[in-house]
């Protein structure tokens, strides 16, 4: 829709003003929104899209960021190179991975992503030849044409803006409505002859490759790599970007994880019970505004006639 696409080219072009503002931490800040917002649309892919619950996401994530880390560290190869290669083995890994757990439903397919989470949590953790262990993997350089937060960060606001119009071309296409059918009734969707299980393995390998993708950015934008990114608890988190933004909104991940970071980094400048407040929220939130922000704002928003 017309009226649409020119709210976000204006919101694209409005965050590409911030470095602008001169403040190194609304740079520092947006590129993380920017890195968190494209990991919760792809798993909103899933989640949102599909009906399906993954408590494993970090995992290519972690894959992403890892595999970008050691070969431009250990390997050299050039962050062209390196950073592709990041998001083709996220991918990779989510066929392997998805081969598996799309065989079970429910809570079953919850619980196994998180057990594969897991295991490769702790390869990261205790191969430390490799990965470095518990010390993680530091000193990853921005490349040279990147060499400064600023550009870092409109390389990072480019590579996002491209995979959210991508991912969203995915969404609004034949294959998104029948994952959107999968969700509402996969067995009567089973019954009229389509595929159930491999429409989400393709799903699982889509949102894999680009959860890697931001993986493979945050990793060179913090210059380190370590094994907290592949824990459950950062499944969680960006579960909890999710369903605070509204996950039946394409842009709601995006909006819940520009809340969650920017409160994070206010409410833990002042006090150290910062779960707990997040709880609190959450609870609230499930109870009172169960579509989230975005699913709340929509809910209120008078609908005007489609322009075309």
């Amino acid at each position: 829709m017309a009226r649409q696409n020119w709210v976000l080219i204006a919101v694209i072009v409005l965050v590409g003003l911030i470095p602008a503002s001169g403040s190194r931490f609304y740079v520092f800040l947006a590129t993380d929104i920017l890195i968190f917002g494209l990991f919760a649309v792809s798993l909103n892919l899933l989640l949102g899209y599909t009906g399906l619950v993954s408590f494993g996401q970090a995992a290519f994530f972690g894959i992403g960021a890892y595999t970008c880390a050691l070969l431009k560290k250990k390997a050299g190869i050039t962050f062209a190179l390196a950073f592709p290669a990041a998001g083709l083995l996220g991918a990779a890994a989510a066929l392997i991975i998805g081969m598996f757990c799309v065989r079970l439903t429910k809570i079953y397919f919850a619980m196994l992503t998180l057990a594969f989470s897991q295991i490769i949590w702790a390869i990261a953790f205790k191969w430390n030849s490799l990965t470095g262990g518990d010390n993680g993997i530091i000193g990853i350089n921005f490349p040279q044409y990147l060499d400064s937060k600023t550009r870092y960060f409109y390389f990072t606001l480019t590579i996002v803006t491209l995979s959210l119009f991508i991912l969203r071309k995915i969404v609004n296409s034949p294959f998104g409505r029948i994952l959107t059918t999968i969700r509402e009734n996969p067995e009567r969707t089973e019954f009229i002859g389509i595929n159930v299980k491999l429409y989400q393995l393709l799903a699982f390998i889509i949102a894999g490759f680009f959860s890697a993708v931001a993986g493979a950015i945050f990793g060179v934008f913090n210059h380190s790599v370590f094994p907290d990114i592949l824990f459950w608890s950062a499944s969680a988190e960006v579960l909890i970007m999710t369903l605070l933004g509204g996950m039946y909104s394409f842009f709601g991940p995006v909006v819940g994880a520009a809340v969650l970071l920017y409160l994070r980094m206010q409410v833990a400048s002042y006090t150290e019970y910062w779960p707990l407040i997040l709880g609190t929220m959450l609870a609230l939130l499930l109870f009172f505004f169960p579509g989230g922000i975005v699913g709340f704002i929509q809910a209120r928003t008078p609908k005007t006639a489609n322009s075309k």
